[in-house]
Formats: structure tokens, sequence, C-alpha cells
């Protein structure tokens, strides 16, 4: 008779377990293992050994380590790396259950609240990213999830344009720029005072930065030194583009850079020294105020220039000490590759100067000198030098040029799109002991000391142009003028300004693609004659009446739908034509034709 298998032995009742460590020994109670994990022992049959959790590993870490290692997950918080973190004391859940939960927690994480709804945080995100900075400072106070996704926007931001107000000062930039690591363009707008300080902050928390711009409010003051952007731009090996404004405390000007390669410095002063060893800067635009004293030495800015930015392709200064040996300079440098020379308000600078912008620089497409004392002669150089690539020429404020210079120029330069004659047919000329008038280039209007070489302009001239390239005329302030004649087939925007002793019986406007007309300050009568003979054009310019042959063999001529005229009144729109616009701006109001 076969035996009978032995009964199964009795369950062991339920004990408490095991109050000290399974790997060192200690006491379990607030007790964190650094222990070697024990090696298993080997399985019979040389199967692999299979891995026993210890006591004090916790069920999760014990199913995720089990599962296999390519389907091992991570807890979101997660200390130890071996899966020793001890049991949460809540629950206990199974392989399934962590795997589970595990997903559910990385849904959560990858969505927000937004109202009642759950919102991706990569669109919130890019909703965020429309704002601007203090939308999303604000944003950032909502909320976890919408400060993770305000964090997101600061780390991505490449472009940044900020206004610091007063208060804020730098402790804003310090605050703020530090979580922009990707930051590439910063563009400031300080109502504050900028010193060293600024420039240290920006540096350190931008490291890939770019561009600089940094504008300065009226009440606010730049105390930056020469040895402080020294310093700076040394530093910032990436940095391309800087533009400062108000730099009235550079004393000294010594740059060293491979990299920078755009200069902008506004309101200078006083510069007694000025060394820049850019090889790789190609635009340099340097303004000095008209308080600025007798110390800044052009001349060996130019030299200087010529030896070190062989590159240089733009270049304007402002200043009120440019004469002819430092355009003489300019000479002397050898810049063959610059297209672009604005040298304005050099009161000294003669035709001899432009001998010198002739020889030095054979292929210019922007000439400007403005405020200088060139003649119609000067004129007649440029037009002899660069007929087949200046396309724009500026002479305001030049009191010399007379009507013939400005039709020479019009007549021998056909690639000529814009030409700027503000203030140089003037007029309106004081006494010597006040001095004469003339407006700046914005339009305004400024006292200046007497010009040596001044010469009072004749009343009564005429002025005949005909261009067919030209896009942009200004003769603002040009009050010497009676008679105007313009054939510009290609000319969109027309300045008369101030042109007060324009009749209106003596304009002739031929432009069918004209569009802005500035007007302030002429007679109502020109602004009516004005504004006739440009609609007068379009009219001319429009196709014939639409007609249509009946079935009776009449001819049906259909009628053209005009509005109705409304009352000209300010920002009111004249409708006379379905095809042109016209804009006429007077005393600062504007009036539309369309």
């Amino acid at each position: 008779m076969a035996s009978l298998p032995k009964p199964p032995p009795p369950p062991r009742p339920k004990t408490r377990g095991n109050y000290n460590c399974g790997r060192c020994g200690q006491p379990k109670k607030g007790h964190v293992c650094v222990g070697p994990v024990p090696a298993p022992a080997p399985a019979p049959g040389g199967a692999a050994p299979t891995p026993t959790p210890s006591p004090s590993s916790s069920s999760g870490a014990a199913s995720a380590s089990g599962a296999g290692g390519e389907h091992r997950l991570r807890r979101a918080l997660s200390f130890d790396e071996a899966g020793t973190t001890p049991p949460s004391p809540e629950k206990k859940p199974k392989v399934e259950d962590v795997d589970m939960g595990e997903a559910e927690l990385d849904d959560e994480e990858a969505t927000v609240d937004v109202g009642a709804r759950q919102m991706p945080r990569e669109v919130m995100a890019e909703v965020l990213r429309r704002l601007g900075p203090r939308g999303v400072m604000a944003a950032a106070g909502v909320s976890r999830g919408w400060r993770d996704c305000a964090g997101r926007v600061w780390r991505a931001a490449e472009e940044l344009r900020l206004r610091v107000l007063a208060s804020s000062g730098v402790g804003l930039l310090g605050a703020l720029l530090p979580r922009c690591t990707a930051l590439s363009r910063l563009d400031l707008r300080m109502e504050s005072d900028v010193d060293a300080t600024t420039l240290s902050c920006i540096a350190f928390s931008c490291p890939s930065l770019r561009t600089l711009e940094i504008t300065m409010a009226a009440d606010a003051v730049n105390r930056i030194t020469g040895e402080d952007l020294s310093c700076f731009v040394s530093e910032k090996s990436t940095l391309s583009v800087l533009k400062i404004g108000g730099c009235s405390n550079l004393d000294i000007l010594n740059l060293c850079s491979s990299s920078l390669s755009i200069l902008w410095l506004s309101d200078l002063c006083s510069l007694s020294k000025s060394v820049m060893n850019c090889p790789n800067m190609n635009e340099l635009s340097l303004c000095f105020t008209q308080q600025s004293s007798d110390f800044n030495d052009l001349v060996t800015l130019m030299d200087g220039l010529g030896r070190t930015c062989h590159n240089l392709k733009k270049m304007h200064i402002s200043s009120n000490q440019l004469s002819n040996e430092a355009v003489c300079a300019l000479e002397n440098a050898n810049f063959r590759g610059l297209c672009m020379l604005s040298l304005i308000l050099g009161s000294k600078i003669t035709d001899a100067a432009v001998t010198s912008i002739v020889r030095s620089c054979p292929s210019l497409e922007l000439l400007d000198l403005s405020g200088s004392s060139i003649s119609d002669n000067g004129v007649g150089m440029i037009c002899k030098a660069f007929p087949h690539t200046l396309s724009r020429l500026l002479l305001a404020l030049c009191p010399n040029v007379t009507t013939r210079g400005i039709q020479l120029a019009t007549a021998q330069l056909p690639c000529l799109q814009l030409m700027d004659c503000g203030m140089s047919l003037c007029a309106n000329v004081k006494n010597e002991k006040e001095g004469p008038y003339f407006g700046e280039l914005n339009g305004g209007i400024r006292i200046i000391r007497k010009l040596s070489t001044l010469k009072r302009q004749p009343i009564h001239q005429k002025l005949i142009i005909k261009h067919g390239n030209l896009k942009k005329l200004s003769l603002w302030g040009c009050s010497a003028i009676d008679a105007l004649y313009v054939n510009c087939p290609e000319l969109n925007d027309l300045n008369l300004n101030s042109c007060t002793n324009l009749h209106p019986e003596r304009l002739l406007l031929q432009c069918p693609n004209l569009k802005n007309v500035h007007a302030s300050g002429c007679q109502d009568m020109l602004i009516g004659a004005i504004r006739n003979q440009v609609l007068n054009e379009f009219a001319a310019a429009e196709p014939s009446l639409p007609c249509k042959r009946l079935a009776d063999g009449l001819k049906r001529v259909q009628l053209p739908q005009f509005q109705k005229q409304q009352p000209l009144e300010d920002d009111k729109l004249i409708e006379l034509s379905q095809t042109h616009a016209l804009c006429i701006l007077v005393h600062n109001n504007i009036t539309r034709a369309s």
C-alpha cells in the first residue's frame, strides 16, 4: 500500500518580525542602511541566481528590480539608486500598481491646471512666451505648475527687451538675468542710473550674449567709464553688437575684441584717448554732444581706425569738431571697402574734404555731409566720383548749396533714391549778433554760431527736379523756393514742411506713385493745390469707364460708383479713388484721401 504524502506543516503564527536590519544588524527605527547588499546563493543546476530582497527593502523597490532591467522604472523622487529607500507606511502596492502609479505621476507632471482644465506644459509655456517680462513674472506666482512653465520660458529665451524702472535698479537684472541661460540679445531701456555694477551683472549672468543695447531715459545717468567698458568688452568674447547711449563719462576708449562688429556710442563729451583694436568691426557710430570740449582728437581717432579696423564698411561721426584735417586722416586710413559715410555737423568741412572722400572711398552708397560748408563744386565732385553707386545723398543744413547743386545731383546720379536738402535753401537768416537759424535733422529749430562761409540765399528761387528712380525727396525748411517742379514717377514721399514762400500757382507735381506729402507749416492754398494735383494725377491714371453691349445692340456705359465726399476733419477719410491713397500731414493733423 502506497504511503500517503505527509500533510503540510501548519502555518507559522504571524509574528512582529525582526527589529534589527538584515544587513548591518542595527535597529531599524530611524535607520537608513548603507551596508553592502549580500550576494545571493547560487541556484541549483547552474541557473542564474535569483535576487532576494532584504526584509528592509520596500515592496515597490523589490518589484521594480525584479521586473527586469529593460522595464525598470524610477520614482519621481528617488534618493537611492539601489532601491533601498524605506517603504511608505501607508500602502505597499503590487508590481502592476507601481507601474500605473508612476505613469499617472508622469501625466500629472506633464500638465498644468488652467481653470478647470488640464493643459500640457509645453503649450502653456508657448502661451507665456507671448507675454512680456512682467507678465511672465506675474504668471510664475499662480501655482507650482505655472512657475515651472515660466521657468521654461526664461531658460529658452534668446531675446529680452526690458524697461528698468528707477525703483528697481540693478536688483531686477540680478534676479531675472540668471534665469535666462540661453540669452543672446538684451535690449534695456534704463530709467535708473547705470554704472559698472550693471555691466558686471550682465557679464556674469549672460555667458552667451551677442547683442547688448542700453538706452537711457531723460532723467537717468550713465556712469560707465572707459575702464569699465574696456573690461566688459574684453570679458565678453561672444559680444558682436554693442550700442550704449548717454556715454558722457567715457574719457578714454580702449577696446580690444575679435568678435565685436558693430559699435554705437552716443552723447560723448570728452574723449581724450581712443584705441580700438577690433579687426572684425564693420560699423562704427560715434555721436558727440554739442557741448563737447576740444579734447576730442578726431585726427588721432581716424588714424587709429585705419591701423586696426581694416574691414570697416559703415561709419557715422557727429561732432562740431569735424574738420578737413580729420577727413584727410580718413583718406590716409585707406578704407577702400567703406560704403556708407556720415560726417554731420562739421561746419569746418569744405570742398577740400570732399576731395579726400572721393580719393579714399571709391564705392560709396550713402554719403551724409549734413551741417557742412561744402558748395556746389563739392556736389559736382560727388556726382563725378559716384555716378553708378551712390543711392542716398543727404545735404541738409548746408547753406552754401544752391538749387544749381541740387539739380546737378539729380541729373548726374541715376541710381539716387533718397535726397535730403532740408534747410539748405533757407532765406530766414538773422543778423550776425544772433547767429543764423538752422533746423536739426528731426525738423526742430536751434541756434548755432555763425559760419564763416555762410552765404545769403536769394529769396525767389526756382527748383526743377526730374529723376526716374528717386523715391524720397526732402525739402523741409527751404523757404527760399517760390517755384517747384517735380517729375519723378517713382517718388512716394515728399517733405515740404515749412516751405513758406512756395506759391500754389507755381507748383507742379507729376508723381503718380506719391503717397505721403508732409506740408506742416505751409499755406492752406498750397495744401489745396497739392491735394488737387495729386488726386487729378490719380484720376488720369485710372482706366476708362467700363461698358457693356446689350442684346438690342445698344451700348450701355456703367457710371463709376463714387462715394459721398465727407467733410474735411481731423482723422477723416476722403473717398475719391478706389485704387490710390494720399496722406497729407498738416500741422500735426493727418488727412488721408484714398
